[in-house]
């Protein structure tokens, strides 16, 4: 049990290399922190459909994105700017129209798996 922390080496386990494969499995706490919010960004159901619209069609203006989710565009502005702060699209301005895509392969492959 040589991966059991200080805190926890006290306590009885059961098949103790087993706690410790499930330790190494659960890997680094700030990549499960980073994964945990990456995941918290696809819970919302607007953001998951405006990510879901940018994935499955390319890049789409603000305005545009508003019509196919249904969502009024000072919504879907809010949703991109938390999407882009987190680095999961990005926009690129074409004259005054800025068209957004999903930028972070992570998010595109948990993208992939939605029906």
């Amino acid at each position: 049990m040589h991966l059991v922390p200080a805190d926890r080496a006290d306590r009885r386990t059961i098949d103790g290399h087993r706690v410790c494969d499930a330790i190494a499995a659960i890997g680094d706490p700030g990549q499960v922190r980073a994964w945990s919010d990456r995941f918290a960004l696809l819970a919302g159901p607007n953001r998951l459909s405006l990510l879901l619209a940018l994935h499955r069609t390319g890049p789409l203006a603000v305005s545009d994105l508003a019509i196919a989710t249904g969502m009024n565009d000072p919504a879907v502005s809010q949703a991109l700017r938390l999407l882009r702060a987190a680095g999961v699209v990005a926009g690129e301005k074409e004259g005054r129209v800025v068209r957004y895509s999903v930028v972070d392969e992570g998010v595109r492959g948990l993208l992939k798996q939605v029906p």
